[in-house]
């Protein structure tokens, strides 16, 4: 595949794809017994639901999809070039099954240079990796969004300073992708406070978060730049991500539909905590 088929010879009729953020949901919790984990057995099954619809959402089938999961960060923006990205199963104490788990989507090494050649002239540093895989920030979402693994997956790391400028940054710089037939997602979670999950510490803070969430991307596009920047002091921020690495796929995924509108269009409680899915265009 050279550079034409995945992004700059994108045909002018491409559809303009929207961005998102989605919750990838805790481990490989949409496939197993999630009452083997002391909660309800159908925690995930609002999650799942709204992942498994989400392509038929969209004005027409992706061409790529970049992923930026919360689970991977170097110390540049880094793109995947893997043709056959293989299974990083970064999770503990789960069933012996779910790490069996496969997802044989393609990669697109040619994406993912364009990806990177985006990155690179907007003056950010970024670079390939030619054998990252499929963490399950990727994975396990989207073994439900495309259960045939039909769409070439590229996954793009964040960049450890975990700076929210520079991830809308990225965000920007990655925007005329969307003309090009790719759809971009953030793959995270909305609340991801581990000690609160599961408790009534959950409850409150997750709530206050998630009202400062939708207000400030359902706001203009400035002001909502404005606010993502400054998230940390937002209304139970930090109570709401200690670390923000699961919050940060939402800064690229914004980023690049910085002159879209914003919108929450999932929500739930799982676990005692709001989480949420925004779209941008």
């Amino acid at each position: 595949m050279n550079a034409q088929s995945a992004g700059a010879g994108m045909t002018a009729a491409a559809a303009l794809m929207p961005t998102f953020f989605i919750p990838h949901g805790g481990g490989p919790c949409f496939f197993m017994d999630w009452s083997a984990m002391g909660g309800p057995a159908d925690t995930w099954d609002k999650t799942e639901a709204w992942l498994r619809a989400l392509v038929s959402t969209l004005p027409e089938k992706p061409k790529g999809i970049v992923v930026i999961s919360g689970h991977w960060e170097e110390s540049a923006f880094t793109a995947s070039t893997a043709v056959e990205p293989g299974m990083i199963y970064d999770y503990y104490g789960f069933p012996p099954h779910t790490y069996q788990l496969q997802y044989p989507a393609p990669g697109d090494p040619a994406l993912a240079d364009r990806v990177v050649s985006l990155l690179s002239e907007a003056g950010l540093p970024a670079r390939t990796d030619p054998s990252r895989g499929f963490d399950h920030g990727v994975f396990v979402p989207f073994l439900l969004v495309d259960p045939e693994a039909a769409i070439p997956v590229v996954p793009l790391s964040l960049k450890s300073d975990l700076d929210p400028a520079e991830h809308m940054a990225a965000g920007r710089a990655l925007a005329p992708l969307r003309e090009e037939g790719i759809l971009i997602v953030g793959s995270g979670m909305s609340y991801h406070n581990m000690r609160g999950f599961r408790t009534p510490a959950a409850t409150r803070p997750s709530a206050v978060f998630d009202q400062w969430l939708t207000t400030t991307i359902e706001a203009s596009p400035q002001d909502r730049a404005t606010g993502l920047e400054h998230w940390a002091d937002a209304p139970a921020g930090r109570l709401s991500h200690p670390r923000e690495e699961h919050l940060l796929p939402l800064m690229i995924a914004a980023g690049a539909g910085a002159d879209s509108e914003g919108a929450k269009v999932f929500g739930d409680n799982v676990m005692m905590a709001d989480i949420s899915a925004f779209r941008f265009g």
